[in-house]
């Protein structure tokens, strides 16, 4: 289990991991950041970039923040970091 800061930027044209923004990872998604649907749209695109359950991936701080806190079971941070990296 690791916990990770990831800034996210909504409305982007595609959905890609955009680099590092200070100490957090840089997420750029599609989905609007109303009603949820951004942060629904990071545990999907996480889950499918480390491959692992979206299950696992759960929102600990920044609900209606760009700047979001999340725990992920199963992987420690380097190994979330160089997944994510290898997706640039």
């Amino acid at each position: 289990m690791t916990t990770i800061r990831v800034h996210v930027i909504p409305n982007a044209k595609i959905d890609k991991v955009a680099g590092e923004h200070g100490d957090a990872i840089k997420i750029k998604l599609r989905a609007p950041a109303i009603e949820g649907k951004a942060n629904t749209a990071l545990r999907k695109f996480l889950a499918e970039k480390l491959s692992i359950p979206q299950r696992a991936i759960v929102l600990e701080r920044g609900e209606r923040s760009s700047d979001k806190v999340l725990r992920i079971d199963g992987l420690s941070e380097e190994e979330v970091r160089s997944r994510l990296r290898a997706t640039i």
